[in-house]
């Protein structure tokens, strides 16, 4: 099985008790209290299959985001939407950065897909430099951008994104740009591309996983004017991929008025205590404008030792450009950071 974060079941069946999960980077709020009434109504329907063009999310995204709603496919999950666009768009060759998220690579490389990278300097914090805009030529099928990137919390540069934007127009590269996390920052609609989509060849990824921490659920979408790209997507899964229960969670979601503001409140105090802390111990910590935290601990065997006090952290080990001793921490509330500060500090003695 490959590893991500979240992994609380196996930890139940090793402890019997549920850990402390900050290998997991959802909204320390946690589901609205509107998505889990929505969701409670619409068992009351799930005899009936849902509907499969998801009509009524897809409305209440376009009126959310201001956009076209037939520029909108929604789907299980943004791993779901990745998976669909490796196999309707069929590249020959993707451009991915390193470290990132691992699903980019896995779901085109299994359509058949060469996948390179382009690595991320340490030595510059992981931010994306402007050597990425050489590698991006006529023979680029599709590059891949995180923003924030996962797990270095890093967005790139404004002006840097323009000019990836304009290089991938004038190669005929599409852009996938997932946008999993950008609802963290402190002004989303501002880095978010999703208002450029009819100008230029764009596709972002969005989900209700990680800001409406509706993991469970399964709920992604994804946002392109090219109508003939999501039709392709569309049909590259199966028929009736989101179900009535998480389309009605997602449409009261998205008509919450504080959720957004409470959780970026909570996520950008808590954010900037829990690194000065981590930094305090003797940890590298990279600079975050997301939910997480990429540090660089020395201590043997750190996630294990969290693990027996009952802490799961994100070990990056795995993660093509990091290696040893890079993890990757969720910001919670207050409590739970207090919790794994705690544990940390057993662990650092």
């Amino acid at each position: 099985m490959r590893m991500h974060g979240g992994r609380w079941a196996d930890y139940w069946d090793e402890h019997g008790r549920l850990p402390l999960d900050f290998s997991s980077n959802t909204s320390p709020l946690g589901i609205p209290a509107s998505a889990r009434a929505a969701a409670t109504v619409a068992l009351e329907h799930a005899d009936r299959y849902p509907d499969p063009n998801c009509r009524a999310l897809r409305r209440a995204l376009a009126r959310t985001h201001n956009l076209d709603e037939k520029d909108i496919l929604v789907g299980n999950g943004a791993g779901d939407l990745i998976d669909r666009l490796a196999l309707a768009l069929r590249p020959r060759r993707a451009l991915v950065t390193a470290p990132t998220f691992s699903e980019y690579r896995i779901a085109f490389e299994r359509a058949g897909c060469t996948v390179e990278a382009y690595r991320l300097l340490e030595s510059n914090d992981f931010a994306l430099d402007n050597g990425i805009l050489d590698r991006i030529t006529p023979a680029l099928d599709v590059l891949v951008l995180c923003e924030p990137n996962n797990p270095t919390g890093r967005t790139t540069n404004p002006a840097l994104l323009d000019l990836i934007v304009e290089r991938c127009d004038a190669t005929g590269t599409l852009l996938a740009l997932d946008e999993c996390f950008v609802d963290f920052l402190d002004e989303p609609q501002a880095h978010s591309l999703l208002r450029t989509l009819p100008l230029h060849s764009v596709l972002v990824l969005r989900a209700f996983t990680k800001f409406y921490g509706m993991a469970g659920l399964r709920l992604g979408w994804c946002a392109c004017a090219d109508h003939n790209l999501l039709r392709l997507m569309a049909e590259a899964g199966q028929p009736w991929p989101v179900s009535s229960v998480a389309q009605e969670a997602g449409v009261a979601a998205l008509a919450e008025k504080d959720y957004a503001a409470r959780v970026r409140a909570i996520v950008s105090q808590e954010r900037e205590r829990l690194a000065s802390a981590l930094r305090t111990s003797g940890c590298r910590v990279i600079r975050s404008e997301a939910n997480y935290l990429l540090l660089y601990d020395q201590t043997p065997d750190l996630a294990a030792r969290l693990e027996r006090e009952g802490v799961l952290i994100r070990d990056c080990g795995d993660y093509d450009g990091l290696g040893p001793g890079w993890y990757r921490v969720a910001v919670r509330d207050a409590r739970d950071n207090d919790q794994l500060l705690h544990a940390w500090e057993v662990t650092h003695t």
